[in-house]
């Protein structure tokens, strides 16, 4: 089973999303930050992009030959989208849960580490943390 589930944040300024795979974002999801247990390979990033997504995790997939795991944060940098992945050793992939609850930030595009996101953050922390400070910045991306 592919689960899509909202992160319940109290005052969170922007929806947050736990889904198994990217391909469950919609439309409807324009600005709020989803956390996919997708790798961060260039077919995921088309679909953040068509979902005009604030921030997207991804998994690195171990990053893999020419690092393929990663090729979404690039594309997505190139757009002026914030996009992150989250290790592999620390998050199974494919499970948006394991990588909210263990998840800890691999690597993180421009746009990611302007908003204060960087390696070696625990995922959750670092969402709740940018939370906080939400609204600040011209790539803040909760509308």
């Amino acid at each position: 089973m592919i689960v899509r589930q909202q992160v319940d944040l109290p005052s969170a300024p922007c929806a947050v999303w736990l889904m198994d795979s990217i391909t469950q974002v919609t439309p409807q999801d324009a600005g709020a930050i989803v956390v996919s247990g997708s790798h961060g390979g260039t077919s995921s990033a088309h679909y953040a992009l068509a979902a005009a997504l604030a921030l997207a995790v991804f998994n690195d997939a171990g990053v893999g030959k020419d690092k393929a795991g990663l090729a979404a944060l690039d594309i997505l940098q190139s757009q002026g989208r914030a996009a992150l992945t989250v290790s592999h050793s620390s998050a199974r992939i494919g499970d948006a849960a394991d990588a909210w609850m263990h998840g800890v930030v691999s690597h993180a595009n421009a746009n990611a580490k302007h908003l204060g996101f960087k390696p070696g953050q625990g995922l959750q922390a670092a969402i709740a943390n940018y939370m906080g400070r939400a609204g600040v910045g011209p790539l803040s991306p909760c509308p």
